[in-house]
């Protein structure tokens, strides 16, 4: 989904994996080009950066940090239809959590704008809009990755990003965890 405009979105950011998936990003995921690291999506599009105040900060903290830091591992290649090639987290629920946690507060900001019935957390490897070309990726990336799979990261922080004019920059840093429940 692309928006064009100012935007915003939140995400884990997933530094563990940059060195594995920054090669085919750059290549094949228009979004890496424009400064977004390797991340799983928890929210987007989210707000309007100019809609982004304190009150939105302090709101956006105590719903983040309701929910602990967790360990996960990116364990399988997946792909979405037409042309989407990404690494699926295990285990996927905290995801997911986050995700709800947030939309709750922001119910006029669902998940890639409510185009979805499901949330699927996924790291995006490629984002090409054909099927032919992601498998033809994902052969190349299976390659590559067979040895380096599962990449275990821990998240700890949700990331804030906004994209005012051509590239994303981080906002934000929310601790996970912050806030007692």
């Amino acid at each position: 989904m692309r928006v064009d405009g100012p935007q915003s979105a939140l995400a884990v950011l997933v530094p563990e994996a940059e060195w594995l998936v920054a090669p085919f990003r750059e290549k094949y995921d228009p979004s890496a080009a424009l400064g977004m690291p390797a991340h799983i999506t928890l929210l987007y599009p989210f707000l309007p950066p100019d809609a982004i105040d304190a009150a939105v900060l302090d709101r956006l903290t105590t719903c983040i940090g309701q929910l602990a830091p967790f360990d996960f591992s990116l364990t399988t290649i997946g792909s979405f239809d037409p042309g989407v090639l990404y690494l699926a987290p295990t285990p996927d629920e905290p995801f997911r959590q986050l995700t709800l946690a947030v939309w709750q507060g922001w119910p006029q900001a669902p998940p890639y704008g409510g185009r979805f019935a499901e949330i699927i957390p996924h790291l995006t490897i490629a984002d090409v809009g054909d099927a032919r070309l992601r498998d033809r990726i994902a052969t190349e990336f299976a390659q590559v990755a067979s040895a380096e799979l599962p990449i275990r990261a821990r998240a700890t922080t949700a990331t804030l990003l906004e994209k005012r004019s051509a590239r994303w920059r981080v906002h934000t840093v929310i601790p996970l965890g912050a806030r007692p429940v």
